[in-house]
């Protein structure tokens, strides 16, 4: 595992910190690490270094053993690395003690995940949606509040002497924000709830996926409208929708915040209104980055978030984008292996022939196979129209 060097040397030096065990093998945690460093990427972290260590489950102390955690010590010291980040969860005391041997920054994936979201919420909505994520997050975790509040505070350096009067009067005052976030979201719900009623006679499509799979560019691409499209994750946060008319027939078209693995649940809590938009749909747009080598493990994670929030069973399309970036391997490399990857005329086979869900092959940077998709894209919308207005001139589109 490489050291995801950047030349970027005025962001925060950072390291990463991953578990390989039967649950996740190495050529998982490979994979995992990659992603973590995307997502400190995001926000602005430098990654230099990771570290792993073959444990069959965390130690209850500090997340790894005595000597990986005197080996990371010895490195970051001599490094001047400012922060660690954690690929799982850290339970408060593994914090408390981590932040005590080796008095840096700690991030455990939520958290990171936390952050990230409210860098890049934009409405009020998704914004009150990831404070009160963050607060309930943190509120267990008030052992060392310099490391995640005092940049709130305005203030800079270290609260090393914080006794527990002030620990307690931290916790008072994030419990106080809990109680008023959660009356501001009620209230915005409310306001979104009679949105969402007024939309009930027009057909809702709504685009889920991955994070960074492509959605908002296809978004885009469809609405011709103006919507941030960036290579990182979660580009995107609040859901925006655009209205779109084709052949005389108009919908309504969402894009939903990008799934994530090991998102975290609170998170998803906090988020359920912005969900919605994909629980009330008629139509869901699957999209998946098809050149992603994993992409198969990343369909897996959004299936099981959409069980997790009632939409598993909703009319999808798959929409395998990024087909101009699929690689497959050359024939010396293929003869030396035992279960070749497919190649994308093997996938699209597989995926045509599955006849659970329709499948499209796009790709929308490149704008290969679009046409097709709009096609796909009308016959389901038609259908669900004509359903609502069944005399809707339905003779002259057939």
């Amino acid at each position: 595992m490489g050291g995801y060097e950047t030349r970027n040397l005025t962001k925060d030096k950072a390291v990463m910190v991953a578990l390989i065990n039967r649950e996740q093998p190495e050529e998982k945690v490979v994979e995992y690490l990659d992603e973590l460093a995307f997502l400190a990427k995001t926000l602005d972290l430098n990654v230099v270094k990771s570290f792993t260590q073959r444990l069959d489950k965390p130690d209850t102390r500090s997340f790894v053993g005595k000597g990986k955690l005197e080996e990371i010590e010895t490195y970051i010291k001599a490094e001047e690395v400012q922060v660690i980040i954690f690929d799982d969860d850290l339970s408060p005391s593994q914090l408390r003690n981590l932040e005590k041997d080796l008095k840096v920054k700690i991030y455990d994936r939520s958290l990171l995940i936390l952050d990230i979201f409210l860098k890049r919420a934009q409405t009020s909505q998704a914004k009150t949606q990831v404070e009160l994520a963050r607060s309930e997050y943190l509120l267990p975790r008030l052992t060392r509040m310099w490391t995640h509040l005092e940049r709130q505070r305005g203030g800079t350096g270290t609260r090393g002497g914080a006794g527990e009067k002030e620990i307690e009067t931290d916790r008072r005052m994030i419990r106080n924000q809990i109680t008023v976030l959660k009356k501001k979201l009620e209230k915005i719900e409310k306001q979104n709830e009679i949105q969402r009623k007024s939309r009930q006679n027009v057909v809702r499509v709504a685009l889920v996926g991955y994070t960074n799979v492509g959605k908002s560019t296809i978004m885009r691409l469809l609405t011709k409208a103006d919507v941030l499209a960036e290579d990182k994750l979660f580009a995107t946060v609040d859901a925006t929708v655009r209205k779109v008319v084709f052949d005389r027939i108009p919908f309504l078209l969402s894009d939903t915040v990008g799934f994530i693995r090991k998102l975290p649940t609170n998170l998803i809590e906090s988020f359920k209104s912005t969900l919605a938009e994909s629980l009330e749909a008629d139509v869901l747009l699957h999209v998946v980055d098809v050149s992603h080598p994993f992409f198969q493990d990343q369909m897996e994670t959004v299936n099981q978030t959409l069980q997790d929030i009632g939409a598993g069973d909703k009319p999808t399309i798959l929409v395998f984008n990024k087909i101009d970036q699929y690689k497959h391997l050359d024939a010396e490399l293929l003869e030396e292996m035992d279960n070749p990857p497919p190649t994308l005329e093997d996938l699209k086979k597989t995926y045509f022939s599955k006849g659970e869900h329709q499948a499209v092959f796009i790709s929308a940077t490149e704008k290969q196979n679009m046409q097709e998709f709009r096609e796909v894209l009308m016959d389901s919308v038609k259908k669900r129209h004509f359903q609502i207005f069944p005399n809707y001139l339905q003779d002259s589109y057939y």
